[in-house]
């Protein structure tokens, strides 16, 4: 049969297109692959249980002591152990922030020594560009796109290496939200998604701050995601110890009102044990800072997660020396349960 050139020309553009439209090319990492993009969305199932047991009541952990930080010295096995040893009495879920550094040793470990724990696995994606506001490209960050790459090809193969372990995986980190100070384009975190869903088989999310997903526009990347996981720091946003529970209880829900179609996971909250005088924290924070305000709210929260089963995660395990400005008293270092010497504070030593 002779066939119009016009015509086949025509017919073959329309099916590149719809085929383009059925796929990304990732460029997430520097990559140039090609992932279907499933349209629409098949959801994989969220599962927050050990057999018929709720683990949904966990805590962050960074595992990185003093002299320690992501990209220099990193713990020991030892250490490690040691961490996931007093973590297993007490929780059983806990949430890692990278796929790089000791993460595949702490997956070691848990496996190693039969440790009560699954893992939501993190991958930290970095900025990689920098456009003007018409869109043209002012500079490349070629070191974090092999960063970002890293990050990628390593969760891909820690999810197929530990499924008994890692029970869900979340691309990125407060990346989207006005203050953040590593926003990246959300179209750059949708291809990322994508290849990430297309190589693993576990549920996969993005994690952001609350004051992102209450707006419309969050519509576009949980629409790519299996469920989402907000942040909501109470002392951060200038709310009192007495109402701390319910402010988070309130903005959870108008969360899940943007959301409805979506499980919510409350990914971080918590209450520092000491601030600076200086700052943001000194000017944002109303209320008071300490361990005794730090138990109670942990107390509260846990009895209102463990009531309303509310996937969550404490923010967090160990104070981090390292992070924020070098003031001893920044409120980036003070976020633990435990101090960076291990020892307990007053939450995980009055019979918790």
């Amino acid at each position: 049969m002779k066939v119009d050139r016009r015509v086949w020309l025509r017919s073959f553009r329309m099916a590149c297109a719809l085929l383009l439209a059925g796929s990304t090319v990732v460029g997430c990492g520097g990559g140039a692959r090609v992932f279907p993009r499933q349209d629409p969305l098949v959801k994989r199932a969220f599962h927050p249980f050990d057999g018929e047991r709720w683990i949904g009541n966990g805590v962050a952990y960074g595992p990185h002591r003093d002299g320690q930080f992501p990209g220099g010295p990193e713990p020991s096995k030892a250490e490690v152990r040691q961490d996931l040893e007093l973590i297993a009495g007490h929780w059983s879920l806990l949430r890692l922030y990278g796929a790089v550094g000791p993460t595949e040793t702490i997956l070691e470990v848990i496996r190693e020594d039969q440790l009560d724990l699954k893992v939501m696995l993190g991958i930290w994606i970095d900025v990689e560009e920098r456009r003007s506001e018409t869109g043209e490209l002012l500079e490349s960050f070629p070191e974090a796109q092999a960063a970002n790459r890293r990050e990628i090809e390593a969760a891909a193969r820690l999810a197929a290496t530990y499924p008994d372990i890692v029970l869900w995986v979340s691309v990125g980190n407060e990346t989207q939200v006005f203050w953040s100070a590593h926003r990246i384009p959300p179209d750059l975190l949708i291809r990322c998604v994508r290849e990430v869903r297309a190589r693993t088989v576990v549920p996969v999310t993005v994690a952001d701050d609350f004051n992102f997903w209450n707006k419309p526009d969050s519509r576009a990347v949980a629409r790519e995601i299996d469920f989402i996981v907000t942040h909501m720091h109470p002392l951060w946003n200038g709310v009192l110890l007495d109402d701390a529970v319910d402010w988070t209880r309130r903005v959870l829900a108008d969360v899940q009102a943007v959301h409805p179609e979506h499980t919510i996971v409350l990914g971080e909250t918590g209450w520092a044990t000491q601030k600076h005088d200086v700052g943001e924290q000194a000017t944002l924070m109303r209320g008071q800072p300490g361990e005794e305000e730090q138990k109670i709210y942990y107390d509260a929260i846990s009895a209102w997660i463990e009531r309303e089963r509310i996937v969550s995660f404490f923010f967090e395990a160990f104070d981090e020396n390292w992070k924020g400005g070098e003031h001893p008293n920044e409120v980036e270092k003070h976020w633990g349960l435990f101090r960076a010497d291990r020892t307990p504070k007053k939450a995980m030593s009055d019979g918790t």
